[in-house]
Protein backbone atom coordinates (compact mmCIF):
# COMPACT_ATOMS: atom_id res chain seq x y z
CA UNK A 1 0.00 0.00 0.00
CA UNK A 2 0.84 3.52 -0.59
CA UNK A 3 0.60 6.63 0.77
CA UNK A 4 1.50 10.05 -0.01
CA UNK A 5 2.73 12.86 2.96
CA UNK A 6 3.26 16.62 1.54
CA UNK A 7 4.51 19.61 3.28
CA UNK A 8 4.13 23.03 2.55
CA UNK A 9 6.73 25.78 2.10
CA UNK A 10 7.18 29.30 0.96
CA UNK A 11 9.47 31.67 -0.21
CA UNK A 12 9.53 35.47 -2.38
CA UNK A 13 11.02 35.68 -5.53
CA UNK A 14 11.42 38.02 -8.51
CA UNK A 15 11.13 37.74 -12.11
CA UNK A 16 10.94 38.71 -15.26
CA UNK A 17 9.24 36.43 -18.33
CA UNK A 18 11.30 37.67 -21.57
CA UNK A 19 12.25 35.76 -24.75
CA UNK A 20 15.53 37.39 -25.40
CA UNK A 21 15.19 35.99 -28.91
CA UNK A 22 12.25 38.20 -29.44
CA UNK A 23 11.60 41.71 -30.11
CA UNK A 24 10.35 44.04 -27.24
CA UNK A 25 6.89 44.48 -29.08
CA UNK A 26 6.85 40.59 -29.34
CA UNK A 27 8.11 40.28 -25.89
CA UNK A 28 5.42 42.74 -24.53
CA UNK A 29 2.81 41.59 -26.90
CA UNK A 30 2.90 37.88 -25.06
CA UNK A 31 4.11 38.61 -21.32
CA UNK A 32 2.57 41.56 -20.95
CA UNK A 33 3.22 43.27 -17.52
CA UNK A 34 5.17 40.22 -16.45
CA UNK A 35 7.91 41.28 -19.19
CA UNK A 36 8.15 44.34 -17.17
CA UNK A 37 12.22 45.30 -17.72
CA UNK A 38 12.23 46.37 -13.90
CA UNK A 39 11.05 42.53 -12.41
CA UNK A 40 8.34 41.89 -10.64
CA UNK A 41 7.90 39.38 -7.25
CA UNK A 42 5.06 36.76 -6.19
CA UNK A 43 5.01 35.06 -2.65
CA UNK A 44 4.86 31.51 -3.86
CA UNK A 45 3.71 28.87 -1.53
CA UNK A 46 4.54 25.29 -2.61
CA UNK A 47 3.24 21.95 -1.63
CA UNK A 48 6.08 18.75 -1.89
CA UNK A 49 4.61 15.39 -2.06
CA UNK A 50 6.03 12.37 -1.29
CA UNK A 51 4.22 8.80 -2.21
CA UNK A 52 5.51 5.68 -1.19
CA UNK A 53 5.35 2.66 0.73
CA UNK A 54 5.06 3.04 5.34
CA UNK A 55 8.11 1.60 6.36
CA UNK A 56 7.10 -0.85 8.99
CA UNK A 57 10.20 0.21 11.14
CA UNK A 58 9.65 4.07 10.95
CA UNK A 59 6.10 3.94 10.01
CA UNK A 60 7.22 7.07 7.84
CA UNK A 61 7.04 7.11 4.21
CA UNK A 62 9.58 9.97 4.23
CA UNK A 63 10.47 11.58 8.07
CA UNK A 64 9.07 14.73 7.63
CA UNK A 65 11.70 16.44 9.44
CA UNK A 66 14.20 14.94 6.77
CA UNK A 67 11.87 16.66 3.80
CA UNK A 68 11.26 19.71 5.95
CA UNK A 69 15.36 20.06 5.73
CA UNK A 70 15.79 19.55 2.17
CA UNK A 71 13.03 22.19 1.07
CA UNK A 72 14.65 24.48 3.42
CA UNK A 73 18.41 23.80 2.12
CA UNK A 74 17.71 23.04 -1.58
CA UNK A 75 14.70 25.69 -2.53
CA UNK A 76 14.40 28.31 0.11
CA UNK A 77 17.62 28.84 0.97
CA UNK A 78 18.49 28.52 -2.88
CA UNK A 79 15.36 31.27 -4.02
CA UNK A 80 13.70 32.94 -1.42
CA UNK A 81 14.53 36.71 -1.99
CA UNK A 82 16.49 36.18 -5.05
CA UNK A 83 15.89 37.48 -8.54
CA UNK A 84 15.51 34.39 -10.25
CA UNK A 85 16.84 35.38 -13.90
CA UNK A 86 20.26 37.66 -12.50
CA UNK A 87 21.01 35.12 -9.38
CA UNK A 88 20.16 31.34 -10.28
CA UNK A 89 22.26 30.27 -13.16
CA UNK A 90 19.57 27.55 -14.36
CA UNK A 91 17.71 30.59 -15.34
CA UNK A 92 19.98 32.10 -17.71
CA UNK A 93 18.99 30.40 -20.43
CA UNK A 94 15.56 29.10 -19.48
CA UNK A 95 12.31 31.93 -18.79
CA UNK A 96 11.74 31.54 -15.08
CA UNK A 97 7.83 31.21 -15.15
CA UNK A 98 5.88 28.88 -13.27
CA UNK A 99 6.30 26.13 -14.64
CA UNK A 100 10.15 26.19 -15.22
CA UNK A 101 10.19 26.80 -11.84
CA UNK A 102 7.89 23.70 -10.43
CA UNK A 103 10.33 21.74 -12.83
CA UNK A 104 13.41 23.11 -11.24
CA UNK A 105 12.19 22.70 -7.91
CA UNK A 106 11.45 19.37 -8.53
CA UNK A 107 14.62 18.82 -9.89
CA UNK A 108 16.37 19.75 -6.79
CA UNK A 109 14.33 17.82 -4.85
CA UNK A 110 14.50 14.66 -6.51
CA UNK A 111 18.67 14.51 -6.05
CA UNK A 112 18.44 14.56 -2.67
CA UNK A 113 15.03 12.10 -2.26
CA UNK A 114 15.28 8.18 -2.94
CA UNK A 115 14.30 7.61 -5.88
CA UNK A 116 12.43 4.60 -4.64
CA UNK A 117 9.56 7.59 -3.41
CA UNK A 118 7.46 9.64 -6.32
CA UNK A 119 7.83 12.89 -5.68
CA UNK A 120 5.66 15.79 -6.57
CA UNK A 121 5.61 19.54 -6.68
CA UNK A 122 3.17 21.86 -7.06
CA UNK A 123 3.76 25.63 -6.87
CA UNK A 124 1.35 28.69 -6.69
CA UNK A 125 2.52 31.89 -8.04
CA UNK A 126 -0.76 33.48 -7.15
CA UNK A 127 -3.54 31.94 -4.71
CA UNK A 128 -5.21 31.32 -8.29
CA UNK A 129 -2.60 30.15 -10.32
CA UNK A 130 -0.29 27.12 -10.03
CA UNK A 131 1.15 24.06 -11.67
CA UNK A 132 1.99 20.69 -10.73
CA UNK A 133 4.68 18.86 -11.98
CA UNK A 134 4.86 15.76 -12.67
CA UNK A 135 1.78 16.34 -13.78
CA UNK A 136 -0.12 13.27 -13.12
Amino acid sequence: MEVTVSRKAHFNAAHRLFNKNWSDEKNESVFGKCNNSNYHGHNYEMIVSVTGKINPETGYVIDMGVLKKFIKDEIEERLDHKNLNLDIEYFADIIPSAENICIYIHTLLRNKISSELDISVTLYETPRNFVKYPSN
